[in-house]
């Protein structure tokens, strides 16, 4: 692997080497003047004039592959011709030995925890600011969440504060590569192998990423994707889990199908859901395939874009993307130093909304470690037989990420889609830095 483990301070100086090189849209050095000054949520005139058409994501693609499909004997998943080309068409993309179809992003998690090992009172590493999904697959093995805290700016993974959650009964680091943002996986690849754990992508959001030239997913011992209605491409929900070990992806299939192994016909070898994904799934799967490159190479850049475009707004960080990686921005976040603004985060977002922005004052309401079942423990029906019979000692009231907190309540989170352009990208930014620049202290 060619990756490179920096610190913050000099990923910070390598992202602000690459905004600065987008500085020359003219969006940049504009500056409102007159009745342009005033706030669109106070009766000014809205910086986002112009519109985007969604596109149609389904047509002639997908039409063909569900067409030819019905002509089969047969719509099972097993050697399935339109599971077969999903998978070529997958490998294309993120190349991997193994590669699982499955019924969605949660399920491709269990999966991949389930083929590591993991036993009763084992722990896994993860993100606190994630979907739910990515927990759940651990909780069902019977093994504890642990949370370690995040980066500031790239929403992911800090891997010293993941270092200082090991312990001997760690098995397994999940790295979410949330928004489409990579995590520095040389070094938690390193950590990982240091201490003997299976490392797990969880790039349900991530899509045509790359970390440092590397397609996000074949880096780690499994990569695990969704399908959801929302996510770059899609089935409506449905996932997949690949794999480049040549020991733990063999046994991805038996997992997401019941314990069996259909290599062998040997039946229920373990306990396992079915998690499977049927050709029709597979089919437009497949004819979505075709456009992910276009996808998500128009995401990175537009962006990359609007990154250039707010880099030097006081009082606002944007999403740090490392200088070699490729983020596919399945959602734009910046964060703001309330310090610096006369309104606080909430009315810093009314303000975007007012001015024609589709932005919302933060992600998920809190950590992950904050829901209702695990303040309680109350996981299965009320109770946590783990935790009841000593297996663990983890008391999720006590769990602390500070920066995580910090994130959800000082950020703005927007869409960007393949559907925009530069223009409208560059109405975005004016947006953001007429709002900036009126509650500016």
């Amino acid at each position: 692997m060619t990756g490179h483990h920096s610190n913050h301070s000099s990923s910070r100086r390598r992202f602000l080497t690459a905004s600065t090189t987008l500085l020359t849209t003219p969006f940049v050095s504009r500056r409102v003047h007159g009745d342009e000054k005033k706030l669109a949520i106070h009766g000014g005139r809205k910086s986002v004039t112009g519109s985007y058409s969604k596109r149609l994501r389904w047509g002639a693609a997908e039409l063909e592959q569900l067409t030819v499909m019905l002509k089969q004997n047969s719509l099972f998943y097993w050697k399935g011709p339109r599971t077969e080309l999903f998978k070529e068409r997958f490998r294309k993309h993120h190349p991997a030995t193994s590669v699982h179809t499955c019924s969605s992003g949660t399920a491709a998690v269990h999966i991949a925890v389930a083929a590591a090992g993991t036993q009763p009172g084992d722990e896994i590493i993860t993100a606190p600011i994630t979907d739910i999904g990515t927990v759940t697959g651990i909780l069902f093995q019977q093994a504890v969440p642990v949370f370690a805290d995040l980066e500031p700016h790239t929403y992911n993974l800090n891997v010293e504060d993941v270092k200082k959650k090991i312990t001997p009964k760690t098995r397994a680091i999940i790295a979410v590569h949330l928004a489409g943002n990579p995590c520095d996986m040389a070094a938690l690849k390193l950590l990982a192998d240091e201490h003997d754990l299976v490392l797990i992508e969880d790039a349900a959001q991530a899509w045509g990423a790359w970390y440092d030239g590397i397609p996000v997913g074949t880096i780690g011992h499994f990569g695990c994707f969704s399908m959801m209605n929302s996510k770059h491409i899609s089935t409506g929900d449905g996932g997949v889990v690949c794999s480049v070990d040549q020991t733990f992806g063999p046994l991805m299939q038996k997992y997401g199908d019941k314990g069996s192994d259909r290599t062998t016909r040997e039946s229920a070898e373990v306990l396992a859901s079915n998690y499977r994904m049927s050709e029709p799934q597979a089919a437009v799967g497949a004819a979505q395939l075709s456009r992910l490159e276009k996808i998500v190479v128009t995401r990175n850049r537009l962006g990359r874009l609007l990154t250039a475009g707010i880099a030097d707004v006081p009082g606002l960080t944007p999403m740090l993307e490392r200088e070699h990686d490729r983020c596919t921005y399945w959602f734009y976040y910046f964060r703001l130093d309330l310090t610096r603004f006369k309104c606080d985060r909430n009315q810093f977002a009314k303000a975007l909304v007012a001015e024609g922005v589709g932005a919302s004052a933060g992600y998920i309401r809190t950590p992950v470690y904050e829901y209702p079942m695990f303040q309680k423990h109350s996981f299965f029906n009320g109770s946590w037989p783990l935790r009841d019979m000593g297996l663990t000692t983890m008391d999720y009231r006590r769990v602390s990420c500070p920066e995580s907190v910090e994130i959800l309540k000082t950020g703005i989170r927007f869409r960007i889609t393949e559907d925009m352009d530069e223009t409208y990208v560059h109405q975005i930014a004016a947006a953001i830095r007429k709002v900036a620049t009126h509650y500016a202290v």
